[in-house]
């Protein structure tokens, strides 16, 4: 896709890549708490300004939002998301299961996305009408029409405030897909959720918030996948909505909106 005489698909890629990169490199020197069991780490904060310098010189009229970042400028026409590492509380533990999330944003849709997990040599890549890619190979939703046979990944419980009252209806949540699911796993990283959603290794994902940072990339490709991804109610899922859920199927989505709604 170009955008300004700028391919800004290989962009995403090559930034992300120099994220990936420093995360597969490096371990946490420094790990505090920014909130109730919530950690940054220098890496974090290191990826978040090396892949900001390195969008910010191809791309200088496009604004920024990360999620260490304080703010990005909202009259911006195109806007790059980044969470410079998905999955930090794994990384910390050194667990696999953590990546570099990078969309581009035109208004509220995302165009281009670029997710990539160092430690699972994974690399995924889409853009708005071109389908979905993990290492450079197309890949498509699983198809899968019934919550009985299918792998259903849940979103990390909550921390933070009001934690307790978020975490009996993430509780309820896991109870009823336990029930009905073939299987119920925690990935924790969201854009795993949806990268995997998008390659068949799930058949849905629940995740019970929507931070850009954690959605912008993942929706894209699971949406060019041939999944469909909606809001707890079945809305299509947008930039605005509260709650993100992948089915690889329309038929699986209206089950999934079923089981969601009467528990």
């Amino acid at each position: 896709m170009i955008v300004d005489s700028v391919d800004v698909l290989t962009l995403a890629r090559e930034a992300a890549a120099v994220g990936a990169n420093m995360l597969a490199s490096a371990r946490p020197s420094t790990v505090r708490l920014k909130g109730d069991r919530d950690y940054v780490t220098d890496l974090d904060l290191e990826i978040e300004r090396t892949v900001r310098g390195y969008l910010a010189a191809a791309t200088p009229s496009f604004s920024f939002l990360g999620e260490e970042s304080a703010g990005y400028d909202s009259d911006s026409e195109y806007r790059w998301v980044l969470d410079p590492i998905d999955g930090t509380s794994n990384f910390v533990h050194g667990i696999p299961l953590c990546a570099v999330s990078l969309a581009l944003l035109h208004g509220d849709k995302t165009v281009v996305a670029s997710i990539v997990a160092p430690f699972l040599g994974q690399a995924f890549h889409a853009s708005k009408g071109g389908g979905s890619y993990a290492n450079d190979e197309q890949i498509f939703a699983s198809g899968a029409r019934e919550i009985s046979s299918a792998m259903v990944s849940i979103g990390d419980y909550a921390v933070g405030q009001d934690a307790p009252g978020k975490n009996l209806e993430r509780l309820k949540v896991t109870a009823a897909l336990a029930g009905q699911a073939e299987r119920v796993r925690m990935l924790g990283a969201a854009s795993l959720d949806l990268a995997w959603l998008a390659q068949g290794r799930t058949d849905a994902c629940v995740i019970l918030a929507n931070k850009p940072w954690d959605t912008a990339a993942g929706v894209l490709l699971a949406r060019e996948a041939g999944a469909v991804i909606n809001d707890t109610r079945g809305a299509p899922h947008s930039l605005s909505a509260l709650t993100t859920v992948g089915c690889a199927s329309a038929e699986l989505a209206l089950s999934m909106v079923d089981l969601l709604t009467l528990n």
